[in-house]
């Protein structure tokens, strides 16, 4: 069997063994994610800051002995700070920023094995549930249509990962950044509960602990597997995750007891949402029925939409830091076109916002925390859409506008579209988009799953049992390495 056969039948736990067993090499490999690149990023714009010589000589070094030896990976192009690999942080301001030292995430993604060859594209400061940032030259696209955008902020992840470029690729979610892009590309995206990944040592936490890494794959064994190479605390963590029993792999082989899942099959405020994804809901709910489990209608009892009032002063102020104090290390004002209008409209908001408003937001936040832990004293699971509607247009939420407020609370704007995954960064719990519908004309429409906080195995065990009873591994989109080939 060729090697582009095996690339396109195998998640990256199965290029781990076909390394260890060694019928192919990492080498091979790698040559194999470049060719993809090559064929199909100038049609996606997904990829950046590529680094050939530095995997090369990660491999000649000796890769570590970890679980995905030998596997090509990206890392988004926001965070994850590396020695080895400059990044722009979506933004021109920040463009080919170098680092010191390596994040703690990348140590431990280096430590499983993974030969990491470059980065993916971001929007700037990861703000919005699209890619189309100006330090890229273009938007990003979606390979199911690229008229639609991949979702945002791990938008550049999602569409190498759909696209077949690699397996699995490197997120983070700070309100939803990891969910929205796996629910626009058809893939799983896992958003571990709050302080599973370490943040060191750059930061002690993103957003007030609303923003943490995760992966975008093709399988929840990829997803499993880098979970339990990244997960736990790095050195002098302001706070830790609850510790896990068994682990996110050993979790996804035990047996799924009987569950009480409670289904929204509108927003959390009761709006009507698409069709597609009102059926996507539906749907799931069905299968889980058949399943075994207990299943009815519910929503939490919680203020929605005040939180997302907190987790805009909060993001906006932590927009602003980020560019200020950018500026002001270098000694020079701000130039015009170095940072885009919805990073300008959130450092203007910021300046409004005072040190009671943001301590308030941040008591918020965990209150709907608080209300959100009360309906999960009575369900185990709640089911929703992932998104209120199939991937977006591109050109709808890029960032243009000054309006930081409007652009987020609108109508019909950031949190009417995604008005589901961030109430899972405030409340820190885990949640999950799953790809289990695709539109008459071919989007993708997740359903997402969220349990208690600290029940990641839970649900990595749930989403082991759907990924068997409606598999979606084969499904490939228009614009692929597969499609190429055929």
């Amino acid at each position: 069997m060729d090697i582009a056969t095996l690339y396109d039948r195998s998640d990256a736990v199965g290029l781990a063994e076909l390394v260890r067993t060694r019928e192919v090499t990492p080498g091979e490999l790698l040559d194999e994610a470049l060719r993809r690149v090559e064929a199909l990023n100038p049609k996606l714009n997904a990829v950046t800051m590529l680094r050939e010589n530095v995997a090369r000589r990660l491999i000649s070094e000796g890769l570590c002995e970890g679980p995905l030896r030998g596997v090509p990976f990206l890392i988004k192009d926001l965070g994850c700070e590396a020695i080895d690999f400059p990044s722009n942080n979506g933004s021109r301001l920040f463009a080919d920023t170098h680092y010191g030292k390596d994040s703690s995430i990348y140590a431990r993604i280096k430590a499983a094995g993974l030969v990491t060859f470059g980065r993916t594209t971001s929007p700037e400061g990861g703000v919005g549930p699209t890619t189309e940032a100006a330090v890229y030259g273009g938007p990003t696209h979606n390979p199911w249509n690229l008229a639609h955008t991949p979702g945002g902020s791990s938008g550049g992840a999602g569409a190498a990962v759909a696209a077949g470029i690699l397996p699995a690729a490197h997120g983070s979610d700070g309100g939803g950044s990891v969910r929205i892009p796996a629910s626009s590309c058809g893939l799983y995206g896992f958003k571990a509960t709050r302080a599973r990944l370490p943040d060191g040592p750059y930061v002690g936490e993103g957003w007030a602990g609303m923003a943490i890494d995760g992966f975008l794959t093709r399988s929840v064994r990829d997803s499993a597997v880098l979970l339990d190479a990244c997960q736990g605390p790095d050195l002098g963590a302001p706070y830790v995750a609850p510790p896990l029993e068994t682990g996110y792999r050993k979790a996804m082989d035990l047996p799924t007891r009987r569950l009480r899942v409670g289904f929204a099959t509108t927003s959390l405020v009761g709006e009507a949402i698409h069709p597609e994804c009102r059926a996507a809901v539906e749907r799931a709910a069905k299968l889980l029925e058949s399943m075994g489990h207990i299943v009815e209608e519910a929503l939490p009892q919680s203020d929605t939409p005040g939180m997302m009032a907190a987790w805009t002063k909060i993001v906006a102020c932590g927009s602003a830091l980020s560019v200020e104090s950018a500026v002001r290390r270098r000694g020079r004002p701000l130039e015009e076109g170095e940072i885009e209008g919805i990073a300008r409209g959130a450092i203007a908001y910021a300046r409004t916002v005072s040190g009671a408003d943001y301590l308030e937001s941040i008591n918020k936040v965990h209150a709907y925390g608080r209300e959100m832990a009360t309906f999960f004293e009575r369900y185990d699971v709640l089911l929703t859409a992932t998104l209120a509607e199939p991937p977006a247009q591109l050109g709808r939420f890029n960032h243009r506008s000054d309006d930081y407020v409007d652009y987020r609370m609108g109508p019909g704007q950031v949190f009417a579209y995604s008005p589901f995954t961030a109430a899972f960064n405030a409340s820190g719990q885990p949640a999950a988009s799953l790809p289990l519908h695709w539109t008459a004309d071919g989007l993708p429409v997740g359903v997402q799953i969220a349990a208690a906080f600290g029940n990641d195995e839970l649900l990595i065990n749930l989403s082991a049992r759907i990924e068997e009873a409606l598999p979606w591994f084969d499904k490939r989109p228009p614009v692929s390495y597969a499609a190429l080939r055929s």
